[in-house]
C-alpha cells in the first residue's frame, strides 16, 4: 500500500486535468511509493482553503494553487517523497 499521497484539487477543466495527468505521469516515471487522488468537490476541497484551481496536495501539505505546474517542479515534490 502506498505510503504518501498527492492530491490534485479542481473541476475537471483543461488546466485540471493536465496537471492530473502530468501529476500521474511523473509518480510512475518515478516508481514513487505513492497514490494520486484527484478531488473535485467542493467540500473536500475546501479544507485545503485553496482559493484557485488546479491545486496539488502532497501528504496534506499544499504545494500549489492556480495554474498548470511545470513538470520540473512536479518532479521536485515526488522526488522529495522518496527521501
Amino acid at each position: 500500500m502506498p505510503t504518501h499521497t498527492v492530491k490534485v484539487l479542481g473541476k475537471n477543466c483543461g488546466s485540471c486535468l493536465w496537471t492530473e495527468r502530468l501529476v500521474r505521469e511523473v509518480v510512475a516515471e518515478l516508481g514513487a511509493d505513492a497514490v494520486v487522488e484527484k478531488l473535485t468537490k467542493r467540500r473536500e476541497m475546501a479544507q485545503y482553503r485553496v482559493t484557485s484551481t488546479p491545486a496539488v496536495v502532497v501528504d496534506g501539505l499544499v504545494v500549489h494553487a492556480g495554474g498548470i505546474p511545470t513538470k520540473a517542479e512536479v518532479q521536485r515534490w515526488v522526488q522529495g517523497l522518496q527521501r
